[in-house]
């Protein structure tokens, strides 16, 4: 892995209009081997070359190619190999084909086409992992679990997730209906949604009450370290701020420097993390520098089952170096890094090679960071709670396994099924973004609970300084 670049170096998932699901990556390029390079110096597992498994790997590409019911090219019967081969590995690795490559890349500039959803795929359906904020889908009321059962008239079922993604990219301006499956809801429901260019806003910033401040970081985008600093100085020329929310809920990772520059601003020195894989390259520290934005004014740090990689690196620093108050529900447990290797053919191969760990040695794959101050999603959504609770890492086929702890067993998905009555049409609501945002503030529950937490941790301050 070559030294990270601000611009290349991405861990949680890529932020696209429609992404692929929660796949973190620390992104670099490395060089093509030289014509002559040898495995010299290589271990014995890295120079065996297996020609038993060569062989047979030819004998049933020969097979494919004699015997299929119809001709297959040479091309995909070779891509498609190297795509189980990758698949095989774990849930990161992936192979990227010249389209999909040129996407991640554009995707690190926060502006791109699309629907503004993070997806996945569970049960032959598309789990939507969370909707961007300000985009179509969070506007038209999607919301993270949701079960997309068709694409317009399209039945998902059988689509692989590319397909089901490349249904949902279009033209901006032009409109498509998503149905789904919601916990609680008796029928599917259907969304009516307009594509759109998504300029995603990386972070946002007010003040709850006076002296306290609120910052929300919707993903990790190359620029967004520097944005958040901005936003807090912007707040501190209203007041001297006695506290502040970092609001990481849903926050499905990005770029790895824009995390450390996140932390890095609520720190004097130490660690804030680092990586650990088989390769020098892959070894890497980023530490601290002195200066504290806030001055020791106490911090709150909101995360939930949303809250993916870069998010983790954020919360896990602060939390080590007791610099914030953690709060909200146990993290999604993204604890690897992956490296995109260019091809020849303008693809890349998308591979895990390390670790993340926290200042403190804590591996947090598919484990997650535990808050300090838990608050129960059975308390927040008991309707809409399914008895296997939210997606994890740890419930991902192949995740890899935490050297910590030993590898745990995946929970089993509920089971989904297309039921057979007829849809319910859901408007887009009414409400302005700004509009809705002021209510759901209202009814934020853990916001509320990390304001008066702040307000607390000042009172107590306040009275020390009485009895001193």
């Amino acid at each position: 892995m070559l030294r990270p670049n601000p611009l290349l170096t991405l861990i949680g998932a890529p932020v696209l209009g429609l992404t692929l699901g929660v796949t973190g990556m620390a992104l670099a390029e490395k060089p093509e081997p030289p014509a002559n390079a040898t495995l010299e110096g290589k271990t014995d597992d890295q120079a065996q070359i297996p020609f038993e498994g060569l062989k047979t790997f030819s004998e049933v590409y020969g097979r494919i190619k004699q015997d299929y019911v119809e001709p297959v090219k040479d091309d995909k019967l070779l891509e498609d190999a190297i795509r189980g081969m990758l698949t095989g590995l774990d849930p990161h690795s992936a192979y990227l084909d010249k389209e999909q490559y040129d996407e991640l890349k554009v995707g690190t500039t926060g502006q791109f086409g699309g629907l503004g959803i993070e997806v996945g795929m569970e049960n032959g359906f598309v789990k939507v992992i969370a909707p961007i904020d300000d985009t179509p889908a969070q506007k038209a009321g999607v919301k993270a679990g949701d079960l997309i059962i068709r694409l317009d008239e399209k039945p998902v079922k059988g689509l692989s997730l590319n397909d089901a993604v490349k249904i949902m990219r279009g033209e901006p301006g032009s409109p498509i209906v998503l149905t789904i499956v919601r916990e609680g809801a008796e029928q599917p429901i259907k969304i009516k949604l307009v594509r759109d260019i998504i300029k995603v806003k990386s972070v946002k910033s007010r003040l709850l009450e006076e002296g306290y401040g609120y910052v929300r970081l919707s993903s990790f985008q190359a620029k967004t370290g520097e944005s958040m600093i901005e936003a807090i100085d912007e707040l501190k020329k209203k007041g001297k701020l006695k506290g502040l929310v970092i609001d990481l809920r849903n926050n499905p990772g990005g770029v790895l420097n824009a995390a450390v520059t996140v932390s890095d601003a609520f720190l004097d020195d130490g660690l804030i993390v680092y990586t650990d894989g088989r390769v020098e390259d892959a070894k890497m520290k980023f530490s601290a520098s002195s200066g504290d934005l806030l001055e020791g004014a106490p911090i709150v740090v909101l995360i939930n089952a949303g809250s993916a990689s870069a998010s983790e690196i954020v919360a896990g620093a602060l939390q080590d170096h007791k610099r914030a108050i953690i709060m909200g529900e146990k993290t999604f447990g993204k604890g690897s890094v992956q490296t995109i290797l260019p091809t020849s053919n303008g693809g890349a191969v998308k591979l895990t090679t390390a670790r993340y760990y926290t200042p403190s040695g804590r591996s947090i794959q598919a484990e997650g960071i535990t808050p300090d101050v838990p608050i129960s999603r059975v308390k927040l959504e008991a309707a809409q709670q399914s008895e296997f609770g939210p997606l994890k890492e740890s419930d991902l086929a192949n995740h890899l396994e935490n050297p910590k702890v030993g590898q745990k067993p995946a929970t089993p998905p509920p089971a989904a099924t297309e039921p057979a009555k007829e849809p319910l049409l859901q408007k887009a609501p009414e409400k302005t973004p700004e509009e809705q945002e002021e209510a759901l503030a209202l009814q934020d529950y853990p916001l509320n609970e990390a304001l008066n937490l702040l307000k607390g941790i000042n009172i107590m301050r306040k009275g020390e300084v009485k009895k001193k």
